[in-house]
């Protein structure tokens, strides 16, 4: 079968599927004080499980900590959806959104990995390199299959806080705000090269959510994404 790219993405981060998941406005409130609250704690939290040392034993409970500090929010906040998108062939039917956002996923490797090998080749980048070594560090001095899980469990954590509790609070442009919201809990880590990643995939897995009603497209894409570069970018750097 012949993929229509096209219809794929525009599909999955544009055509917004029929569906209502409005709050009460009790609910609303309730759910902007929550997610509020929770994005002080989990800013927090990310800031010091990147600045704790390399190799330190605490790196591990510290994102563990900042996992379950979204997880929570997320559901504390109110009601989640999966979201679903129109089928390819079949546009009056609607499937839950599983091999286009890993194929978006793919691709945002690609540009990642085009990314990297140019801050590694120019020299007038070297500082964005060493920002890159920085992140690098703790996966040198780590245990690798811990460090698979805990990036999958934080990219889950935060895609059900960012794009469900997040979004679902924000009336208004959901898809600028929560990709600002997350864009600014990651410059908590003062590390720019992080913060650069978090506007790209806040505004891709903000448009999916947009698209499909749901988390679960923004989850299968950020998990494509960080675990892919957990592994490719060691590759790269060396």
């Amino acid at each position: 079968m012949v993929v229509n790219l096209p219809a794929l993405v525009r599909r999955s981060l544009w055509d917004v599927v029929p569906r209502d998941q409005r709050d009460t406005p009790q609910g609303l409130r309730r759910r902007q004080w929550v997610t509020a609250g929770f994005l002080v704690l989990g800013a927090a939290a990310l800031a010091i499980s990147l600045r704790i040392e390399p190799g330190s034993i605490w790196f591990y409970p510290a994102s563990t900590l900042l996992a379950f500090v979204w997880i929570v929010g997320a559901f504390a906040s109110g009601r989640l959806h999966l979201g679903r998108i129109a089928d390819l062939e079949e546009p009056q039917t609607f499937e839950r959104p599983v091999v286009p956002p890993f194929l978006l996923g793919a691709a945002m490797v690609a540009l990642f990995v085009v990314g990297a090998l140019l801050v590694r080749g120019l020299a007038f980048l070297q500082p964005l390199e060493d920002q890159i070594r920085n992140v690098l560090a703790i996966a040198d001095n780590g245990s690798l299959p811990i460090l698979v899980v805990i990036t999958a469990l934080n990219g889950i954590a935060e895609e059900l806080f960012f794009r469900g509790a997040a979004y679902a609070a924000i009336p208004r442009h959901p898809v600028v705000w929560t990709t600002v919201a997350y864009t600014v809990a990651t410059l908590a880590t003062g590390n720019v090269m992080l913060s650069f990643a978090a506007v790209l995939l806040g505004a891709v897995a903000g448009l999916q959510r947009r698209a499909s009603g749901g988390i679960l497209a923004p989850i299968i894409t950020h998990l494509t994404w960080s675990i892919s570069m957990l592994f490719l970018l060691p590759a790269i750097f060396g």
